[in-house]
């Protein structure tokens, strides 16, 4: 039986712990190593775990490192030949884990993803409302949650629909000996500062010791948004596959999806921007630039740059303070050609 390492991480997370916790311990499959990253505790969520989970191995850096950072010091921090992430409002099945490790039995598979539908935590209730079945990219570097906002009918659950592009990092599960692969390690990385968000109200305190210091399995410069298509892209390119396993059920209450409709109902997308933060917004149009410009194989495709034209349009009349984000793209994008030039040079 395989050793599957499940990472949470916490950020002001305290009505999530007991549903997401419970339904983690309550797996078929039992070899499990339980890890907590705490980005941001002031509501009592890591006492919480502390409380009631007592072989949960609880990491607090004192600050908010992201999802990228944070999932990454968990990773480092962990054992297990697989590892399985899991949003902190994210409600697998008894049977989620067990169904997902066994498409790893096809050694190609570096990551798959279960079917994430929608759970309203107003309501404590589950729904049949799409939330993922894994990610699908455009040939313009849109990349999106297949089905998402749809009703669950089983339109996904035909063979055809197991090979995607990518995976969601809602619920993802990964082969550590596939990440080791692609993942980036040079002290260029590590000597370049990478700036977070304040931490408000947490107290300070020591950092877990991490492995591999200068190594980088999600991509730190993203922060969050568009990590997790990222790390999908750099399998796709080292010949790996992601899956989608529709026997494996979870339920997500997200926050922040993709707007209905997407691009070609403008009022939509509009309504739906608005109700994002200014550093949702920067983060998301920083990170798909990015994530394009490191891992697209043409990166001048008339697709990408009709697309970016039309969004820096959108960005400068209805989203002008998205614009500040720019001179942080700018300075690292050499850090992302850098990482372009090593995928290249690899095996």
């Amino acid at each position: 039986m395989p050793k599957v390492s499940v990472i949470v991480l916490i950020y002001e997370g305290k009505k999530f712990i007991k549903p997401v916790f419970d339904a983690i311990f309550a797996q078929t499959h039992k070899d499990l190593e339980v890890i907590a990253v705490i980005n941001k505790s002031t509501d009592g969520a890591k006492e919480a775990i502390q409380a009631n989970y007592s072989s949960v191995k609880i990491i607090d850096p004192g600050r908010n490192t992201g999802f990228a950072e944070g999932n990454n010091i968990g990773i480092k921090a962990s054992t297990g030949e697989f590892i399985q992430l899991v949003n902190q409002d994210l409600i697998l099945e008894p049977n989620y884990i067990e169904e997902i490790l066994k498409d790893f039995a096809d050694l190609k598979v570096a990551a798959a993803t279960g079917k994430i539908l929608r759970y309203n935590f107003d309501k404590n209730q589950k729904t049949k409302i799409i939330d993922t079945t894994g990610i699908i990219m455009q040939k313009s570097g849109r990349a999106r949650d297949r089905g998402q906002n749809q009703v669950d009918a089983g339109q996904f659950d035909n063979n055809d629909s197991r090979i995607v592009f990518g995976v969601s990092g809602a619920g993802p599960m990964y082969r550590r000996s596939a990440l080791e692969q692609v993942k980036y390690c040079n002290p260029v990385f590590a000597s370049e500062a990478k700036q977070s968000p304040p931490n408000e109200g947490i107290a300070s305190s020591p950092a877990a010791p991490r492995k591999d210091e200068n190594c980088e399995y999600f991509d730190e410069n993203f922060f969050m948004y568009w990590e997790d298509v990222d790390l999908s892209w750099r399998l796709d390119n080292a010949a790996y596959i992601c899956a989608y396993i529709r026997e494996a059920v979870a339920y997500h209450g997200r926050t922040a999806g993709q707007a209905a409709g997407g691009y070609l109902h403008l009022f939509k997308f509009i309504q739906h921007h608005k109700k994002l933060s200014p550093q949702v917004l920067r983060l998301n149009y920083k990170n798909h630039i990015l994530m394009y410009l490191k891992n697209a194989r043409h990166i001048w495709h008339p697709a990408f740059i009709f697309r970016e034209l039309a969004m820096l349009i959108y960005v400068i009349i209805f989203e002008t303070r998205t614009l500040k984000v720019v001179p942080e793209l700018w300075r690292q994008i050499p850090q992302t050609w850098r990482k372009r030039h090593l995928q290249k040079k690899r095996p």
